[in-house]
């Protein structure tokens, strides 16, 4: 979450039909990949996560404990083995909600893959789960916000189960976001290493709908400068193209998201990280944030450019 002061066959069709647009590192032309990175399955982690039955995925219901157990599901149908502290990390904690402040019992959702090159730094790839629940009797069902990053992640730890990073990575799908980035900052709080050994947090925050310019943003260079020449020769894909801000001074209000999700806990504690989401859109926080609103073919195109950024950052970090 940002915050204001911040027929299905043929969806599955049109993805599974897609090729990836990969580029190389350091460059600005393009070339066509062997194989597309996503697939049919980015569309079906979607639509599963912002579906009625999900009730929004509000932290400590029980349509969140569903989105839990159908990630937790997903992540060992890829083989994402569970880091030593566990696949699941619950905490209590004191956040905001529609009647004011109350306690939350939320769960951050764990998984690691071992790094091939530097095992002992890690890349903490994020996304929070939760959304804002039911309201009024009706059901945010937050497609866009942030069923479209896990599903982002899920195909990103897809990939990395059959192509090992350099960095060792832990995906963290977290609860509590919408709340006050609670599972976050419980995580910083007792990470499963020591902070130190985090070489950078990438966190995923509605990757769906960049038909609003065209772009996927990138948030935090300004802050980590040597990031930014990693990513710069990544060219467009499809019509996406990464595009670098929201993190400056002259950045201000709900145009600085230095601070609006969940990396905004790792910043606090002096971690690098990396912000990549889509800009403000109508539904942001309405119950109308639904899977139909969004377009397959570009939310593919934004999550083959999020693993093309990731792909960069890792091997140019571990040089």
């Amino acid at each position: 979450m940002r915050r204001l002061s911040k027929s299905a066959s043929a969806v599955l069709a049109m993805i599974a039909a897609g090729a990836l647009s990969a580029c190389v590192p350091g460059t600005t032309e393009t070339a066509a990949a062997p194989e597309p990175v996503v697939s049919s399955q980015l569309w079906a982690d979607l639509t599963t996560l912002a579906a009625d039955d999900m009730e929004g995925r509000g932290a400590g219901t029980p349509g969140g404990e569903r989105a839990r157990n159908y990630i937790v599901s997903r992540l060992e149908e890829i083989g994402i083995a569970a880091p030593p502290m566990g696949r699941l990390q619950p905490f209590t904690a004191e956040g905001r909600s529609h009647e004011g402040r109350k306690t939350f019992n939320g769960v951050n959702i764990l998984g690691l893959i071992p790094g091939t090159r530097v095992g002992n730094r890690y890349i903490v790839v994020t996304a929070h789960y939760d959304h804002v629940g039911m309201y009024g009797g009706e059901i945010y069902n937050g497609a866009d916000d942030n069923a479209s990053g896990v599903a982002t992640m899920l195909a990103l730890a897809e990939y990395l189960k059959a192509n090992p990073p350099e960095h060792s990575v832990l995906f963290v799908a977290f609860d509590g976001e919408e709340r006050g980035l609670l599972g976050a900052k419980h995580f910083v709080e007792a990470p499963p290493f020591p902070l130190e050994s985090i070489a950078l947090n990438l966190n995923f925050d509605m990757t769906a709908r960049a038909e609003t310019d065209g772009h996927l943003w990138v948030t935090g260079t300004y802050q980590h400068p040597t990031l930014r020449p990693l990513l710069e020769g990544i060219g467009p894909i499809g019509s996406v193209s990464l595009a670098f801000g929201k993190d400056t001074p002259q950045d201000t209000g709900a145009d600085n998201w230095v601070s609006a999700s969940d990396h905004g806990a790792f910043h606090a504690a002096g971690v690098p990280f990396l912000y990549l989401g889509v800009d403000f859109h109508p539904d942001y926080h309405r119950p109308s944030d639904d899977a139909e609103r969004i377009t397959p073919a570009v939310f593919r195109n934004v999550t083959d450019l999020a693993i093309q950024s990731f792909r960069a950052l890792d091997t140019g970090m571990s040089r």
